[in-house]
């Protein structure tokens, strides 16, 4: 579950080490005495566990696994993340590999760093621990996992504010294009309605015409049966 709710963290760091010691302290405070290489190694366990229950086709053996269900939303929310990164267009290491496995990975490709810087320093490292206490390596070690914490929670905040500010970027882009398109609308409308207008003009003006055209016809026709009844007066009819 701890190592769950910093997922997204292990996602975005590339020196994991600094963040199993977080696990490790998280699990001392629950009263679990654990150390970093147990936590790695325990969650190395269920990984492989749990890979080897993904590639079972019945869905009822699969839940036999305790932790499926809780890898699955790990995983799910992962992916969640690396496709919403690709949509948006936002640089990644994960959106450049799109790896489920790519933190877990990163934690063996350090360690056989780890190991090589040691194997390379070990005579350097003797020299250190003979010369020193055992409380100043404690100092050391802490100062050291403090300093890390502090990398990597200065790394994790720059990417977040990269992100913000990418996400910034695109939000006014698209703001600007709907505003954009929000004048075109208008314009258009006001075209519309002035031809609207155009057009209930002329009609009224057709409209207009024939109305006086009627009346002119009206008026002749009365004229001309007033003639003829007069005539036919005179004539005694």
């Amino acid at each position: 579950m701890i190592r769950g709710e910093l997922d997204s963290t292990f996602m975005e760091t590339k020196r994991n080490k600094p963040l199993w010691e977080v696990v490790s302290a998280k699990m001392k405070e629950r009263g679990y005495n654990r150390s970093v290489e147990q936590c790695k190694s325990k969650w190395k366990n269920i990984l492989t566990r749990y890979k080897g229950y993904e590639t079972i086709e019945e869905e009822g053996m699969r839940q036999q696994f305790p932790f499926y269900k809780e890898l699955q939303a790990i995983f799910t929310n992962r992916m969640q993340r690396i496709l919403w990164m690709e949509a948006e267009g936002i640089p990644s290491e994960s959106n450049k590999r799109g790896m489920w496995f790519l933190s877990d990975e990163e934690d063996e490709n350090e360690d056989r760093l780890v190991e090589k810087a040691n194997y390379s320093g070990k005579k350097k490292q003797k020299a250190i621990e003979s010369s020193t206490s055992s409380r100043g390596n404690s100092d050391n070690t802490n100062n050291g996992t403090i300093n890390n914490l502090k990398e990597v929670l200065e790394e994790y905040m720059k990417r977040q504010m990269d992100i913000e500010m990418q996400w910034m970027k695109r939000y006014d882009a698209k703001e600007e294009e709907r505003r954009m398109k929000e004048m075109e609308w208008r314009q258009t409308m006001e075209t519309l309605e002035k031809e609207r207008i155009m057009l209930d003009k002329q009609w009224r003006e057709r409209e207009e015409q024939r109305r006086k055209r009627e009346e002119a016809r009206i008026e002749k026709r009365d004229s001309l049966i007033t003639t003829l009844l007069e005539k036919l007066r005179s004539q005694g009819l």
